[in-house]
This record gives C-alpha cells, sequence and structure tokens, in this order.
C-alpha cells in the first residue's frame, strides 16, 4: 500500500466502485504495481450505489484518473460516460473508466481477460458447445468476446432475469454470428443444458465471498471431459471448482482472468507496461492469507 506520507496534490487515484466491493483484491493488486515502478499513484476500494453521482464527482475531480466497475454496475454506467469504445458500446458493459481532462471514456477488460486465461489454459473453443450462468455485464463482454474470435457450436446462457436475458441474446444474435440459444435459470434447464455443455463459464455472484459454501451446478451434473471455468476469484477456489476438481474436469479460475483484466486496466490508467508477476504474487499472497 502506498505510503501515505507520500500523497499530495499532485498523486494520480484510481477506484474500484460496486456493491459489495470489501472483498476487492483491485487495491492490493494496483498499488503493488504501482509502488513496484515508482509511479504517483493510488487505488482505492468504494462501496457506491449511485453510479450516476460517482461517475460525476469523478469527472469533476482532475486527480481522478482511473475507475474500475464491478457488480452490479458495469452495464449502468455506460449511461453517464461521455465515450465508449465502439466493441464495448456494441457488447453493452463496460468494466473501466479513464478520466482524460473531464472527459469520461469507458472500455472494457472482461472479455480479452477472461480469453487469455483460457487460451493460456490451453482449452480449445472452436466447435465447442458454451453454457454460460449469468448474463450481467461481465457475462455479456465474455461471450461476445468468445464468439466474435472462434466459430463456436452454440452458446447457451441461463440466468434467472428475463428481461436481461432477452436483451442479451437479442444483441448477440445481432452483433455475431454465433448459434445463441437462452433459458430462464432452473433446475431443468440446467440439467438439460449441462448434458451438452463441453465449457462452462460461472459468471454470477454465487459461491463469492461472503457465500463460499454456495455453487449453482450440483456435483452429479458435471460430465468427463467438460472445463468449468468460474469467474469468482475470491475464495481462490470455489465450491464449484473444488467439486469439478473432485470429477476429474478441467478447471479455469477466476484469478488467472482477474489478474489478466487488471493488468489491462492498469495499462491504460498508467500508459506503461504492467508489472504482471508483482501483480500475480500479491493476488496469490492475499488470497492465500
Amino acid at each position: 500500500m502506498k505510503n501515505i506520507r507520500s500523497i499530495s496534490c499532485s498523486t494520480q487515484f484510481c477506484a474500484v466502485i460496486g456493491n459489495p466491493v470489501a472483498h476487492s483484491l483491485s487495491p492490493a493488486i494496483h498499488n503493488a504495481a504501482f509502488e513496484e515502478l515508482g509511479l504517483d499513484f493510488v487505488y482505492v476500494a468504494c462501496r457506491v450505489e449511485d453510479v450516476k453521482n460517482a461517475l460525476a464527482g469523478m469527472r469533476a475531480l482532475e486527480s481522478f484518473r482511473g475507475m474500475s466497475i464491478t457488480i452490479p454496475h458495469k452495464i449502468e454506467a455506460m449511461q453517464h460516460l461521455d465515450e465508449i469504445a465502439a466493441v464495448d458500446r456494441s457488447i453493452g458493459s463496460i468494466n473501466t473508466v479513464i478520466n482524460v481532462q473531464g472527459k469520461l471514456v469507458g472500455l472494457g477488460t472482461d472479455g480479452p481477460g477472461a480469453l487469455k486465461a483460457i487460451v493460456d489454459a490451453e482449452v480449445e473453443i472452436e466447435g465447442k458447445n458454451i453454457l454460460m450462468l449469468g448474463g450481467g455485464g461481465a457475462s455479456r463482454a465474455i461471450a461476445f468476446t468468445l464468439a466474435r474470435n472462434a466459430r463456436l457450436g452454440k452458446l447457451s446462457i441461463l440466468d434467472i432475469d428475463e428481461n436481461m436475458l432477452r436483451e442479451l441474446t437479442a444483441d448477440l444474435k445481432t452483433g455475431t454470428d454465433t448459434f445463441i440459444q437462452s433459458k430462464l435459470l432452473t433446475a431443468s434447464s440446467l440439467a438439460a443444458e449441462m448434458e451438452d455443455a463441453d465449457i462452462i463459464i460461472h459468471c454470477t455472484p454465487i459461491g463469492m465471498h461472503p457465500n463460499e459454501d454456495a455453487s449453482l451446478i450440483p456435483a452429479e451434473l458435471f460430465s468427463p471431459e467438460q472445463v468449468v471455468f468460474d469467474i469468482v476469484y475470491t475464495p481462490l477456489e470455489t465450491k464449484l471448482l473444488t467439486e469439478a476438481k473432485s470429477r476429474g474436469l478441467k478447471v479455469i479460475s477466476g484469478v488467472d482472468m482477474f489478474i489478466n483484466q487488471a493488468v489491462l486496466q492498469f495499462e491504460h490508467f498508467t500508459g506503461v507496461d504492467a508489472p504482471v508477476e508483482v501483480m500475480r504474487r500479491v493476488v496469490l499472497e492475499q488470497l492465500g492469507s
């Protein structure tokens, strides 16, 4: 953590906003990276319900350089920005805001971060059937990124929010060539989709601190050769991943996506290459403590 005595009026600051946000490792990872490179930056976590006014405050503060957006604000935040990258506007979700002399520019790093985690795990997505649980901001970013970077077999999405599900499905059908199907998340729809899924990507808060003992997928629904990717990164190994591993399945941790997207955010905030290994070490130390 940056020494408070070194903070001055020239220090640029960044923040993660969300609700809840107390569990976030973003302050630890970014502050360690700032310190490693000797940058005059500091990063804090803020629980926010009023996204509009939080972003208005960012615009008004010259030193407020960057903002990370987490659950549940990744879609709503787009309404209050001045500029959004074309690819992210089509996705309909962002997780990063940069303050460029009072102009707020939004972009997303979740999708690229997730794709890199899958590639690094040597998991092939070409021609595969992907089941995505959750239709919020992160799932939007991941779904569009995968659909635009590979010819998937099909992409199935389950969620409890019918309106959100309908909007995401329509946007994916318009913006990609992938075969998309969606259903309300119920015990029966989950069981049916699990039978066809090659890769399961979990994008809901279930299993996240403080609900570490929960999982959306009963272990008996797993099939051999499936890959399970849980974007939840705290705890380090969710109940979903623990049960998938116990069935011999390949798993991808949300930690990998989290580090990848944080590296991209850091580089947008600062304009310099991120100290990736320092950031990875800090995350693993924090989660292991």
